[in-house]
């Protein structure tokens, strides 16, 4: 069983073992809710259905997701930036010692050329390289699993005619005249405007102490400059960041957009994965008559029969360590029910007497299927009635 079923089992073992009946009980709803992406919109084509749940999946297989390029970007160059503050001392540090050692085998005489020379650039470049190295790969994996989790795909990069010699028109409408076209442009344009103020506003502020760098120490000036530029550095990749969540929003409208089906799809897939609905509804319609021939066998099971008393009879049947609620194992009306109180008589099942309840379960509920929830309390009233008729008798002798 799942979830829900041991939740409704857990229901009616309550209103089973419970004194009183006063409480109310809400029924629990499930809803459920192939091909390049498409560069129309959905409803011009005519796909107008969300996407299905196998869909979504097998695009994921395929390697498409939503996912924004701008977002992963964004993660990071914001990463590299702090991994940069981080380790500015260990920068400034391997620095100074890269100069003095390149500075001091220039200065030596008669060195010629030297050897050691490009062992060590290697080595100082590996040092400078390798930290922002390691972050930037880790920042990339990262900005991608933020968006769409763990995901391993050769199909993206296997060759496709249909990439390599698109559609020009569609290309034209796709890079120009859509949605995404104009977003992409916006997005561009607010990113060099944004980025401009940030720089405009950080220099202009710090005009006159850039003007004096002209006097002070060149480390002090490499220093300043250096400082300056980094704070333009981190208040732009916070900007491109927030501007990248918005855009991973649009790219996952987008995608979903594109993976919308037409009615003729969605009634195709439904028949290839779930089976015709008119043949399902077929077999369960066999089911039924089968089980309505076959239901007389199932009073003597049964733990009630629930009686009109003389126009329906209903035999329920409930055993709480198989079934999330009681289930009609046979129910039928006049002759029939007649028939069902004769053979639960003869097989000491008991009958309660319930007018409403016999009605209504007759009305609303097939055989095989177990009761809704808007029947447990009165149910479960009727079965600690014959629970405790039971214990009587067995008390009595």
């Amino acid at each position: 069983m799942g979830e829900p079923e041991q939740v409704d089992t857990m229901r009616m073992n309550a209103l089973l073992e419970a004194p009183t009946f006063g409480c109310s009980v809400l029924p629990n709803v499930v809803r459920l809710r192939q091909v390049h992406l498409q560069w129309f919109a959905a409803e011009d084509e005519g796909r107008t259905e969300e996407p299905t749940e196998h869909k979504l999946r097998k695009a994921r297989e395929e390697g498409r997701v939503a996912k924004s390029q701008d977002l992963a970007s964004s993660i990071v160059l914001f990463i590299v930036v702090i991994s940069i503050a981080l380790l500015g001392s260990y920068y400034m540090e391997t620095l100074r010692e890269m100069v003095y050692y390149f500075f001091r085998k220039t200065g030596d005489s008669g060195a010629g050329f030297d050897r050691s020379l490009f062992p060590a650039f290697l080595q100082y470049f590996v040092r400078l390289l390798a930290p922002i190295a390691i972050m930037g790969f880790i920042a990339a994996i990262l900005g991608n699993v933020v968006q769409f989790g763990f995901l391993f795909s050769v199909k993206p990069i296997i060759p496709d005619l249909n990439r390599i010699v698109p559609n020009v028109s569609r290309y034209l409408q796709r890079t120009l005249f859509s949605s995404e076209a104009l977003f992409n442009l916006a997005k561009s344009i607010l990113k060099i405007a944004l980025i401009g103020i940030i720089a405009y506003f950080n220099i202009k502020g710090s005009m006159g102490w850039i003007l004096s760098m002209m006097k002070a120490p060149f480390l002090a000036s490499v220093g300043g400059i250096a400082s300056l530029a980094f704070r333009i550095m981190v208040e732009s990749s916070i900007v491109l960041l927030a501007l990248s969540v918005v855009d991973y929003f649009f790219q996952k409208r987008q995608y979903l957009e594109s993976l919308k089906m037409s009615r003729q799809e969605l009634i195709e897939e439904r028949k290839t994965y779930e089976g015709d609905p008119l043949i399902r509804s077929r077999l369960r319609q066999r089911m039924r008559e089968l089980m309505t021939r076959t239901m007389i066998q199932n009073v003597p099971k049964a733990d009630v029969v629930v009686t009109n008393p003389t126009h329906y009879a209903v035999a329920l049947e409930y055993k709480s360590e198989k079934m999330e609620a009681p289930m009609v194992t046979a129910k039928g009306q006049d002759l029939i029910a007649e028939n069902i109180k004769r053979v639960a008589t003869e097989h000491g099942v008991p009958i309660v007497e319930n007018k409403p309840l016999a009605r209504a379960l007759y009305t609303e509920v097939e055989i095989g299927d177990v009761i809704p929830i808007k029947f447990y309390e009165a149910v479960a009233a009727v079965l600690k009635q014959v629970y405790s008729m039971q214990k009587e008798k067995t008390a009595n002798g």
